[in-house]
């Protein structure tokens, strides 16, 4: 029968090729192929479709969902069928009409029911809201009713290519969403938005979530103020995927790049000097930071870019330690420009561990254990993650991630690896 279906009907100009009774016995046909078929041509009278719409084979109300010639009363009854497959079609097919805004995409926003969008938009399944996101995540056109509702959803997945590009919504909206304390995925979505305004970026930057700071400080067209910028870089030394995007932004005033001078890691202590754009004096009170760092050693502080002997580390942890000098910005610059040996020394002296298990803990890439030596030691979860990263060369995947200004693990687990690693000696 499908066969015999496909044979009758030639598309042609566009003009309707199938008679209104025709159609009509067609879409009662007991093979579901021929219902199918049917559905699936724009060429038949809008009500045939519309009568489609509740067959009771999913497979003809998918080829509705898909049918750009579908009426706009037949979307809406299929924005809420049964089948998931159905509805994700439905909104797969506004996705493929919406990006680019041609004429066939503003028509098909302009002729789907507001509560068509707004039934996708509540969906239950993720995907389907989802792929509606995406499709209307640039679309000015877009009903904001809709836009605020996929802003809104708690699935990363949907909010976040609307907070990202979505032009309907209003620093207003965005401000309320982020004292919401939204999911870090969340907030990073907002931060990498186009020209991000003055306030939105003020509320991100007072925020402790570190991964959204580091996508705000990223944008180059985010309006960070040089205050907010001040007091980034004052957070910033012990927050090594800050360093990067601070060095690299587009407009660096010449205090900020003074201070990163002072603790950033060899490699982007080149780019900072590399740039063009800060002039000769800036470029004169790096060169001085420069020079403070090298002469460390002889005023009883350890030099950046220094490497340093097992023995020759200890001695020094232990008189630093000795003069109180022993803290967290010290060892945080040694693991940044790869003292290993002092850090190692470092961490040994400060929690009464030998450097040998230390260094046992980072050899193995043990990220629980090297969070404990962090803890242990009294210094912040934040350069728990550095060592992580840089002493114990552990993956990102691995990664014990802060949780704010917490440690990722509880206080009992935290000591029961630095007894472990005491035993293990």
């Amino acid at each position: 029968m499908a066969t015999w279906l496909k044979g009758l009907f030639t598309r042609g100009s566009g003009a309707r090729l199938v008679s209104y009774r025709k159609a009509r016995k067609l879409a009662r046909d007991p093979d579901p192929a021929v219902r199918r078929d049917l559905a699936g041509r724009d060429d038949v009278a809008p009500e045939i479709l519309f009568y489609l719409a509740d067959d009771p084979e999913p497979q003809v109300r998918r080829a509705i969902a898909a049918n750009r010639a579908s009426p706009a009363h037949a979307d809406r009854v299929l924005a809420g069928d049964a089948d998931q497959e159905v509805r994700a079609t439905l909104a797969e097919k506004i996705a493929r009409l919406v990006p680019g805004l041609t004429a066939d995409a503003r028509d098909m926003v302009g002729r789907l029911a507001h509560d068509t969008l707004e039934a996708l938009a509540r969906d239950q399944v993720t995907r389907v809201r989802g792929i509606l996101a995406e499709a209307l995540k640039n679309v000015a056109e877009a009903p904001p009713g809709v836009i605020r509702r996929l802003a809104w959803d708690v699935e990363p997945s949907v909010s976040s290519p609307v907070l990202q590009f979505s032009p309907l919504l209003t620093d207003a909206d965005l401000l309320e969403i982020i004292a919401s304390n939204p999911v870090s995925a969340r907030l990073c979505a907002i931060a990498k938005r186009d020209g991000l305004d003055a306030p939105v970026a003020d509320a991100i930057a007072d925020g402790s979530d570190t991964a959204a700071i580091a996508a705000l400080l990223g944008n180059p067209t985010a309006q960070i103020r040089e205050q907010v910028l001040d007091q980034l870089i004052d957070r910033a030394e012990s927050v090594e995927i800050w360093h990067a995007p601070l060095v690299q932004r587009p407009r660096l005033p010449a205090r900020a790049a003074a201070k990163l001078a002072r603790f950033v890691a060899d490699d982007l202590l080149a780019a900072l000097q590399a740039r063009l754009d800060l002039g000769s004096a800036v470029m004169d009170a790096i060169r001085r930071a420069v020079d403070r760092r090298l002469r460390g050693r002889g005023t009883g502080r350890r030099p950046a870019g220094g490497r340093s002997s097992p023995e020759d580390a200890m001695n020094m942890a232990l008189e630093l330690q000795r003069a109180g000098r022993l803290d967290e910005p010290m060892v945080g610059e040694a693991v940044r420009t790869g003292d290993r040996e002092f850090a190692i020394a470092a961490l040994a002296v400060r929690t009464g561990l030998s450097a040998d298990q230390v260094r046992k803990v980072a050899d193995d890439r043990n990220a629980k254990g090297m969070v404990a030596v962090a803890w242990k030691a009294g210094f912040s979860a934040k350069l728990a993650e550095t060592l992580q990263l840089r002493l114990a060369q552990v993956s990102r995947g691995d990664l014990l991630a802060a949780d704010g200004a917490d440690y990722p693990l509880a206080i009992a687990t935290l000591e029961f690896h630095i007894d472990f690693i005491r035993k293990a000696g």
